[in-house]
């Protein structure tokens, strides 16, 4: 049965409080300065995809047990259960797609309620991180062509989407979306997106919701 519309979310600093990479460079002991790489690539300074890698390269050594730790640390951004509730409510789907990781996302999004979701994958070998993504990195452009391939999966025409986000790499998909929502945003973002949400609780989005 086709969905009435699409919610795609960015995860990190939008359906969730955290930035995963930066929680695990704190295992690293590099959270410092993992976290000034990221700020620069959510502002559109560095290029995405270089970045991550770099990032990644940062996380080098780390055990695959950290994952547990890491996942205790999430916030889940407030608002974010009553939207998701609001969006399946009026007939809606909602999807995440992150330059994070799915081995964090994995476990979040179907605690949060979201229906598809995509993330990039970490390679790991005897037991820790080797410092590589696995397969292509899920940038800007892989944004776009999720949502566009989840509207499709769903039957929504693209003019009944909705893409929220908070950085450079989210711009892409916020073009393609009907409507593309600054959330806790970079400046970037918010000149660029067609409405800024200032309160950062994701229920401020429902009242924009087809009903």
């Amino acid at each position: 049965m086709p969905s009435r519309f699409l919610v795609v979310l960015d995860a990190d600093s939008t359906l969730i409080r955290n930035e995963v990479i930066e929680l695990m460079a704190d295992e690293a002991g590099r959270g410092a300065e993992v976290a000034a790489a990221t700020e620069a690539a959510m502002r559109g300074e560095v290029d995405f995809a270089t970045s991550l890698r770099s990032r990644v390269e940062a996380l080098r050594g780390v055990p695959v047990a950290a994952f547990d730790r890491v996942l205790s640390r999430i916030e889940p951004t407030p608002g974010v259960h009553a939207l998701i509730d609001a969006v399946h409510a009026r007939g809606g789907r909602v999807g995440v797609v992150s330059g994070g990781f799915h081995e964090i996302l994995d476990t979040v999004a179907p605690g949060l309620g979201v229906d598809v979701w995509k993330a990039n994958r970490l390679v790991a070998a005897d037991g820790v991180l080797t410092g590589e993504v696995d397969g292509p990195i899920i940038d800007a452009e892989a944004k776009a062509v999720a949502l566009r391939a989840w509207a499709d999966d769903a039957g929504v025409p693209l003019s009944h989407t909705f893409a929220i986000g908070d950085g450079a790499n989210d711009l892409k998909m916020m073009a393609v979306a009907g409507l593309g929502l600054a959330f806790n945003a970079k400046p970037a973002v918010r000149e660029s997106a067609d409405l800024v949400i200032g309160p950062l609780d994701l229920s401020a989005v429902i009242p924009l919701l087809p009903r």
